[in-house]
């Protein structure tokens, strides 16, 4: 045996001895029985240490790769939690100038949001808006911005509803000629373009039983009138919402649509509050079927495109104005304003009762009476609700 085999020998089995020199077991281990042997336990043992050093390696490795992508991974969120500058390209807000007019459309996500925004110069990053952004309400409108803003700066804008431009807001109860006039403001294009459509009767936009009125076929709503390129497409926009809204409704098709968009928007031009429109749409019944006129003043303005408290005694008395239901029996030609859906369910669904007059009593709280009973009742009651109007506004201007 040589040299060598024999200290392979030793040192392989030197775990037999303790530290102090100690036999641990009970007899010592037996000597290799061949030159053979003792060079398959030299190989054998080559092996385990090439393998121990590959392991240790790979520890390594795995180690120092996970401490890598664990630390990326801690300051991603750090950035998306405390802005961390440093972790985004993100400008300071020193750093803003120009102009920029920027709109964000109906439904739109931050993600395209940023990503236009980046397109613009607006911001420097993707991750400097959307990082910042997250959970904030963006509300869609258009926006004065500027060139090299910070995230921060941009998210807190676009979250102010109140800074929002070029959006028409269509309120129920109003009249055609009002919504043309704030929609024509807002998106910079001639009112003239829009009254060329309403002189052609809205071709190609109304349905045939509009009968060539947009009166009641403005859908009330907010629209974003300043990214529609012309007024054909503001009007067929807020007029195909308001066909959908009525499908949704259940309203029945054709004149009888009509009709009932002519009842609901008186109620909404009568009373002010959705607790009466039920009553009211049921006076107008009544008085239909007893052949009464209507004897409404809202309808007379509207005729003539003034205001209720405009109205002279002559304007009262005056038939050729065929909305005046003082003298002109029956229901308006068309709807006097764009009623909202309580007034439009109302008149599909008119509250029971013999109601026949009814009086606004007070202009302040829009308390309003109706009369009930007999004929003669319900004139005592008329005259006696008159007063009280009188009384409770005699300071009213």
């Amino acid at each position: 045996m040589s040299d060598d085999d024999l200290t392979e020998f030793f040192d392989d089995n030197t775990h037999w001895v303790d530290g102090n020199g100690t036999v641990t077991t009970s007899q010592p281990p037996k000597p290799p029985k061949s030159r053979r042997e003792m060079r398959r336990r030299r190989t054998a043992k080559r092996r385990r240490t090439l393998l121990a050093t590959i392991m240790t390696i790979v520890i390594v490795v795995v180690l120092a790769c996970g401490g890598y992508f664990g630390l990326k991974a801690v300051r991603s969120w750090r950035a998306g939690n405390s802005g961390e500058s440093s972790a985004v390209l993100d400008y300071a807000s020193s750093e803003a100038y120009g102009s920029v007019e920027f709109t964000v459309s109906q439904g739109e996500d931050s993600a395209s949001i940023a990503k236009r925004l980046v397109e613009q110069d607006v911001v420097r990053s993707v991750d400097a808006f959307t990082g910042v952004s997250a959970g904030m309400t963006l509300y869609p409108g258009t926006y004065q911005l500027k060139k090299h803003m910070s995230g921060a700066d941009v998210a807190a804008i676009l979250s102010d509803q109140s800074k929002a431009e070029g959006f028409l807001n269509v309120n129920a109860g109003e009249r055609v000629s009002d919504v043309i006039a704030k929609a024509a403001a807002l998106s910079k294009i001639d009112k003239s373009e829009f009254q060329k459509i309403i002189d052609a009767k809205g071709a190609g936009i109304l349905p045939s039983e509009a009968g060539g009125s947009f009166e009641g076929w403005l859908e009330p709503g907010s629209y974003n009138v300043k990214s529609m390129g012309s007024a054909s497409e503001i009007l067929k926009t807020i007029v195909d919402k308001r066909i959908a809204k009525l499908d949704e409704l259940k309203v029945p098709s054709g004149s009888e649509r009509e009709r009932i968009l002519i009842i609901a928007s008186i109620a909404e031009a009568e009373v002010n509050s959705k607790d009466y429109y039920g009553k009211v749409t049921r006076v107008i019944l009544n008085r239909l079927d007893r052949g009464m006129t209507l004897g409404m003043d809202s309808t007379t303005a509207y005729g003539l495109g003034i205001n209720g408290t405009q109205l002279t005694n002559a304007q009262l008395k005056d038939s050729s104005n065929p909305y005046n239901t003082r003298v002109n029996k029956g229901l308006t030609p068309t709807p006097i304003s764009n009623p909202g859906d309580d007034a439009i369910a109302a008149a599909l669904n008119p509250e029971q009762g013999d109601w026949l007059y009814f009086v606004t009593v007070n202009l302040s709280t829009g308390e309003t009476k109706f009369t009930t009973g007999t004929i003669d009742q319900q004139n005592a009651q008329f005259e006696q609700y008159v007063k009280e109007y009188k009384q409770n506004n005699k300071n009213a201007n």
